[in-house]
């Protein structure tokens, strides 16, 4: 498989990727539905009447919405020959739009020029816990390593629900927020900036099929046909509000300050060949969570700090998905156990990615140890936390069919100082 559509070979966007997004252009100032290849958008709002498969001739006009919704409310056979008519459309041998230049002149956006938005309408969120190495990070700091994880986090998925209002593009800056916090125990509780800000490295998985019914549930074993894809995601976390706000109901204004996504949703179909072995889980999960078949990936992911007083980042994390002890569908599973209605464009967080050594950890709460433990950057400065001016960039790729290069794009936010009161 060869595109005619050169690139570079250590591209994120290769024909066997194809992931999907939104977009805007000089062409186009309306929303458009795309697909990355190389350091191109194809723009799929403009060659929507070339879906004429069994499937999708009659579906067409899910391509000319603003939103990704419609085609992520579809079915897997929908949007496996929607993937296969583009990476048709896209093959060297395949002269429908090599052949026809008015048309491809249409179609074609340089991902340079196109500004890219929230790719789905996030009706609802929901943030796991679901990385292994996290959770007992987490436990040995603030209770101990005897008791880092709690009684029920090898039996259930443990998540809260987000705020959806709040999830933004990369590229998106985040303000540091202001809140109650405790810096002295046992004295009053203080209200002012956070002091604590912080990034977490993590996955965002949207969930597509037709939506369900209150009362419906969807178990692991049928979530298969419920995974549309995945982006990058950075959960930004003010762990002092956190720290305050969390007993008994959880994390709240700790968490809703802003949640960046990468732009581009990379389909489940794309990481086939990164499939791997899923996390040994014991004990057994229940029925309802249990699935046989694969469903966790080889994806190396990376985070870069970079300080405004800096011309280079630092490479401060490199993690990968295949730590996670819970996959996606087993999350998903669990989200719909009491028969929560879900709907196409839903989002599942993976919660945060750390693996089993001191470069892996997926949060500077973990890297610098609850501030014990300094990062070096490398223009010199040290970071506990992130500071005003810093600039934080998650990137993920995996290798798929034919050795290609599958990336995700970047999730990068710059952390901006907090609104004063009057």
């Amino acid at each position: 498989m060869k595109s005619y559509i050169p690139y570079n070979a250590d591209t994120d966007f290769p024909i066997q990727n194809l992931p999907y997004g939104v977009f805007t252009s000089p062409k186009n100032t309306d929303k458009h539905i795309g697909v990355a290849i190389g350091e191109w958008i194809l723009d799929l709002n403009v060659v929507s009447h070339l879906f004429n498969g069994p499937l999708l001739k009659d579906k067409q006009n899910v391509f000319k919405e603003e939103k990704l919704n419609s085609f992520m409310g579809l079915t897997k056979p929908h949007w496996i020959e929607a993937r296969n008519t583009i990476q048709s459309l896209l093959d060297e041998s395949n002269t429908t739009l090599q052949s026809d230049s008015a048309l491809r002149e249409k179609a074609f956006v340089k991902q340079s020029d196109a500004q890219m938005h929230v790719p789905a309408e996030i009706g609802d969120y929901t943030d796991f816990y679901s990385s292994i190495h996290h959770a007992t990070n987490v436990g040995i700091m603030f209770r101990s390593k005897e008791n880092a994880l709690m009684p029920n986090w090898k039996y259930i998925p443990v998540g809260y629900h987000g705020r959806s209002s709040s999830i933004v593009i990369s590229g998106t800056p985040i303000r540091r927020p202001f809140g109650q916090t405790l810096p002295v125990e046992g004295a009053d509780p203080f209200f002012g900036p956070c002091r604590l800000m912080d990034f977490e490295l993590e996955m965002g998985c949207f969930v597509g099929g037709p939506p369900t019914a209150l009362g419906e549930r969807v178990t692991a074993q049928q979530a298969n046909d419920r995974i549309f894809g995945f982006v990058l995601m950075n959960d930004w976390s003010a762990r002092d509000i956190q720290k305050w706000e969390y007993v008994p109901l959880g994390p709240f204004t700790a968490k809703n300050l802003g949640t960046s996504i990468s732009p581009w949703v990379v389909p489940v179909e794309a990481l086939q060949a990164a499939l791997i072995d899923n996390y040994p889980q014991d004990p057994k999960p229940f029925p309802y969570l249990k699935h046989e078949d694969k469903f966790n990936f080889d994806i190396k992911l990376e985070v870069d700090l970079k300080s405004e007083k800096s011309p280079v980042s630092t490479t401060i994390c490199r993690s990968n998905y295949k730590f996670l002890y819970w996959t996606a569908k087993q999350q998903l599973a669990q989200q719909t156990i009491t028969g929560c209605n879900i709907r196409p464009g839903d989002l599942l967080g993976s919660g945060t990615i750390s693996g089993d050594t001191v470069d892996s950890y997926g949060s500077m709460l973990e890297l610098a140890w609850k501030g014990t433990k300094p990062i070096r950057l490398l223009n010199g400065e040290e970071r506990k936390f992130i500071q005003d001016g810093d600039t934080v960039t998650l990137r993920g790729h995996a290798v798929g069919q034919d050795g290609a290069r599958i990336g995700f794009g970047k999730c990068e936010g710059t952390l901006l100082p907090a609104t004063p009161f009057e």
